[in-house]
């Protein structure tokens, strides 16, 4: 939830007009948009132009939370802008990219962990078993965990933690939303 104007003064301690003048400033730049509502203070969808960009850097949305444990209701809108090295593309193009932050302890046997950024990529080619992916199940509930085909044409998604169990849906109750190719995290 965006901020008020006098919750930002009182959290740098400031005078409510010091704040009032920064957003102007901002509002001018073309860095963020607010109406006369209150907490309507937003960061404007401007990616950083290409050539103020450092090379080989790309910058993608970070598209909010991803359950990795029990599905749960993704809240998709672009929380930040992610920077991220062009090799972890593989032969994505970064406009196809996005990054979720992970919420949850389900794939902690892989390495990912509650707080970790991954990047997804859209599934260009055939899935693999055990391939990590992002995938939308009945209900519009979202989860990170590890593809299986199963039996039947059944879909296991398969979790990285042995207090979670294996999640088994029919292949059209499964909507697979990218595969994971690449995580980071920050200490």
């Amino acid at each position: 939830m965006p901020p008020t104007v006098q919750e930002i003064a009182d959290h740098f301690k400031v005078k409510s007009s010091t704040i009032f003048a920064h957003l102007r400033a901002l509002q001018r730049k073309n860095q963020l948009e607010r109406s006369s509502k209150a907490r309507s203070i937003s960061l404007t969808r401007q990616r950083m132009p290409l050539s103020r960009m450092p090379s080989g850097i790309w910058t993608i949305p970070l598209l909010g939370r991803v359950s990795a444990g029990v599905p749960a209701e993704s809240l998709e809108y672009m929380e930040a802008e992610w920077q991220i090295p062009a090799g972890f593309a593989g032969r994505s193009s970064p406009e196809k990219l996005f990054a979720l932050r992970i919420q949850g302890e389900s794939m902690r046997d892989l390495g990912i962990f509650e707080g970790d950024v991954v990047i997804v990529a859209p599934v260009e080619d055939a899935l693999r078993p055990g391939d990590i992916v992002v995938a939308l199940v009945q209900g519009g509930e979202t989860t990170v965990k590890s593809y299986f085909p199963a039996a039947g044409g059944a879909v296991e998604l398969r979790p990285a933690n042995p207090a979670y169990l294996p999640q088994y849906y029919a292949a059209d109750q499964v909507q697979i939303q990218g595969r994971v190719i690449a995580l980071q995290r920050k200490y």
